[in-house]
């Protein structure tokens, strides 16, 4: 919408000579704020300001920068008890408010979408939802949850506890769930995974890399502090708290991993229409596979009930991707 020619002399005549504020020449010529911004931007001249009045701070500013600069994460009340010692008399709320003004920013960090191939990489991580009763005991609810990234397809099942022998119980789940194992499994740095880090060095837990032994995928933690890296698997169980979990009733353990996600989600990345494992596949046990060697045989786990030999798990899965990911 054009502004008529004496509209925008009037709001410069105020603005210049009468030394209006914006909001008042507004309400005045009955215009919105916004067109007085505009058309003063347009004319290319000086703004009219208020002039700063000076503050009980501005004989502090030298130290606060120069302490800033060497603390950055120095809380205001530090910083409001040092200049309390120096002489200065303003309140601590209105000093906070004014460390807020000159605290250091720390630059943007910039971020790349992180994309996967299909059966490439999928993402572990444990869910905590609560307690459940049973008997005088009261135990926790841990949600195990597995996520393809790159159809988002989730694999979820609930344990009353987050111990090892059920850390690797639900990988073995989705892997039967899904007809195959992902190349890489991404963890973050949990003690089911990653017993101790240092820098670079890492030590994982002797029964995952045994299981990871067994069935040829690669584990790899996430890098400290990089939440971003592992963002599928925390959207994924942000997603089972609010989708499947609230408000749903069950009687017991089973009845619950029985329900286990009947939604579809879509993928971010394809586009395509997810489902999570439902009925036969979604219920699938593990069983003691008879043609196993003893040697061969996971010591705390139990081999899935597929037709092939655990010894030829690794031919077997050429492909090297389960087969929903290529929906």
């Amino acid at each position: 919408m054009v502004t008529p020619p004496d509209i925008e002399a009037q709001i410069l005549r105020y603005y210049h000579a009468e030394k209006w504020t914006v909001g008042t020449i507004a309400r005045h010529l009955h215009v919105h704020h916004s067109v007085v911004r505009r058309v003063l931007a347009q004319a290319g001249l000086p703004g009219i300001g208020a002039t700063p009045r000076p503050s009980q701070i501005d004989a502090y500013l030298p130290l606060i920068r120069e302490t800033l600069e060497k603390f950055p994460t120095l809380t205001a009340s530090r910083l409001f008890g040092m200049v309390r010692e120096r002489g200065y008399r303003g309140s601590p709320d209105h000093f906070r408010h004014l460390i807020a003004l000159h605290r250091p920013r720390r630059p943007a960090e910039a971020y790349l979408r992180l994309r996967s191939l299909p059966g490439e990489q999928a993402q572990v991580d444990w869910g905590h939802f609560g307690h459940l009763q049973i008997g005088r005991a009261r135990r926790p609810l841990m949600a195990f949850v597995m996520v393809l990234s790159h159809s988002r397809q989730i694999f979820l099942r609930f344990y009353l506890d987050a111990r090892m022998e059920s850390f690797l119980r639900g990988h073995l789940g989705a892997f039967t769930a899904w007809g195959g194992i992902p190349r890489v499994l991404l963890y973050d740095n949990l003690k089911s995974a990653v017993l101790e880090r240092r820098g670079d060095a890492i030590r994982f837990h002797p029964a995952l890399l045994a299981l990871a032994g067994h069935y040829r995928f690669e584990p790899r933690p996430v890098a400290v502090a990089r939440g971003n890296e592992k963002g599928r698997v925390e959207r994924a169980i942000g997603y089972v708290r609010g989708a499947f979990f609230a408000a749903r009733r069950f009687t017991d353990l089973d009845d619950l991993n029985a329900q286990s996600l009947p939604q579809r989600r879509r993928g971010p990345t394809t586009g395509a229409a997810v489902s999570p494992p439902t009925g036969a596949a979604r219920a699938s046990q593990t069983a003691p596979c008879a043609t196993c060697s003893p040697r061969k045989r996971l010591a705390c786990c139990r081999c899935p009930t597929t037709p092939r030999r655990c010894s030829n798990v690794s031919r077997s899965r050429s492909a090297r991707h389960p087969t929903s990911a290529s929906t």
